[in-house]
């Protein structure tokens, strides 16, 4: 009686192992297609942050309106005024005028060191200079996913205009 007791119990146990372990392997290929694409069925946006003053260089210092990057069909524009920025612009090519949305941060979230592009948690303390405020003008791709070109405070003409808490968000 114990032995024929001890064989069901291995044998549920077995079976309840079998039965929690097969909706993982039923997924198979629309697997890789979830990670893919996040909750939801959609793509996860990302954030691709540029170093706005090092993009735009020595256009700085002239008076005008400046291309200073091209993302695929978009292209950047500074506009100038007296060796500050007067603003961002950015044209789709097909479609013209793209909106552009104006953050305030005070952490740095794009270096010229790293490519134009970092993390802010991958920032060292040491590396953010303290009590500088950071502009950054954001357009979305056509891909979803936000380019943002940031500038020290300093150089924008009319900083605080329109300008919103930058809060990053991550998948």
């Amino acid at each position: 009686m114990i032995s024929i007791l001890r064989i069901l119990t291995v044998s549920f146990a077995a079976l309840a192992l079998v039965a929690i372990d097969t909706p993982t392997q039923a997924q198979g290929k629309g697997k890789e297609e979830h990670k893919e694409h996040g909750k939801g069925g959609q793509k996860e946006k990302k954030a691709k942050h540029h170093n706005g003053k090092s993009l735009a260089g020595d256009k700085i210092k002239r008076n005008g309106k400046h291309k200073f990057h091209e993302h695929g069909k978009h292209s950047a524009f500074v506009n100038v005024s007296n060796g500050k920025i007067a603003g961002v612009e950015v044209t789709h090519a097909e479609k013209g005028k793209v909106p552009v949305k104006k953050y305030k941060t005070n952490k740095k979230m794009a270096d010229a060191s790293a490519g134009g592009l970092q993390r802010a948690s991958f920032v060292l303390v040491q590396a953010q200079s303290l009590g500088t405020t950071w502009i950054g003008y954001a357009y979305i791709d056509d891909y979803g996913d936000e380019i943002i070109y940031w500038f020290e405070y300093e150089m924008i003409l009319d900083g605080d205009t329109g300008a919103v808490e930058y809060v990053p968000v991550y998948g």
